[in-house]
């Protein structure tokens, strides 16, 4: 039996219908089971909303929720979490699993989109006023290397030719976007680098200070979701887990995530 992670977020008592009939249907209890599903940090407060919409209609499937950083939930996966969604804040993890054969590839697709921000803390003086010269901070907070959002921070620094000048500075390095966002609002670091929806979520306690620069990333902030494959999964749980799936890609879900700041994913 694989281990339940310990560290789930939350659960909830939820199931899903077809997109285009879950608002305004009568509650349903026919559809069960269990759904375990691995969301990038970031989207936490949209994915609570979501459920708890969903609570009101179908009570008869539990999901819990596991959110950490993409690149933790991806190495939970490979060692064998039971895990039946995996919802990414970048490709190259979920492109990873998909290489492994752990994830449904006809299943996958790009859902949501974000973008990346230079943030202090509210009321905060600092002399940076753009990435462009990020250096003049005393001190930064970064998610590390493995993290999407820290990626994302390296490959703009690194198009920006001032990689090197910020690795010499002093870094708050955190585990997850979730971390960096807390350092930076709670004045433990000068400047952060988050998402524009963490930095939203917080709009007390941080400022903005700028968006990444347009050609300073070589891809769009992307968020991918797919199903895994879970061998521990009952009919009724890979039934209820696809309804879910289905649900999160629904115009319903996609105008909770609007709310939240994120964009839907336009091919380029």
């Amino acid at each position: 039996m694989k281990e339940k992670w310990l560290w789930i977020l939350s659960a909830g008592i939820l199931a899903a219908g077809m997109p285009s009939a879950v608002y305004g249907a009568e509650e349903n209890t026919e559809v069960k089971g269990e759904v375990y599903a691995f969301i990038a940090a970031s989207l936490s407060n949209s994915m609570e909303e979501i459920q708890k919409d969903f609570n009101e209609i179908y009570p008869g499937v539990e999901i819990f929720y596991n959110a950490d950083s993409s690149g933790t939930l991806q190495t939970q996966i490979q060692e064998g979490a039971r895990c039946d969604i995996f919802f990414s804040a970048a490709r190259q993890q979920m492109d990873t699993l998909l290489e492994e054969g752990l994830v449904k590839e006809d299943t996958v697709t790009d859902l949501l989109e974000n973008k990346v921000v230079l943030i202090k803390p509210a009321g905060g003086e600092t002399a940076v006023t753009g990435f462009e010269n990020i250096t003049a901070a005393e001190n930064i907070a970064l998610a590390g290397e493995s993290v999407p959002v820290g990626q994302y921070a390296r490959e703009i620094f690194a198009n920006m030719e001032i990689l090197e000048e910020v690795e010499q500075m002093e870094i708050n390095e955190g585990k997850n976007v979730t971390e960096v966002l807390a350092a930076v609002s709670e004045g433990s670091n000068e400047v952060g680098v988050v998402y524009a929806t963490d930095a939203a979520s917080v709009a007390d306690s941080v400022e903005i200070i700028a968006e990444a620069p347009a050609d300073s990333l070589d891809t769009s902030v992307v968020y991918p979701a797919g199903m895994t494959e879970d061998s521990e999964a009952s009919e009724e749980d890979q039934e209820a887990a696809e309804l879910f799936m289905e649900y999160i890609q629904s115009e319903e879900a996609l105008a909770v995530f609007e709310e939240y700041g994120f964009a839907p994913y336009e091919a380029e």
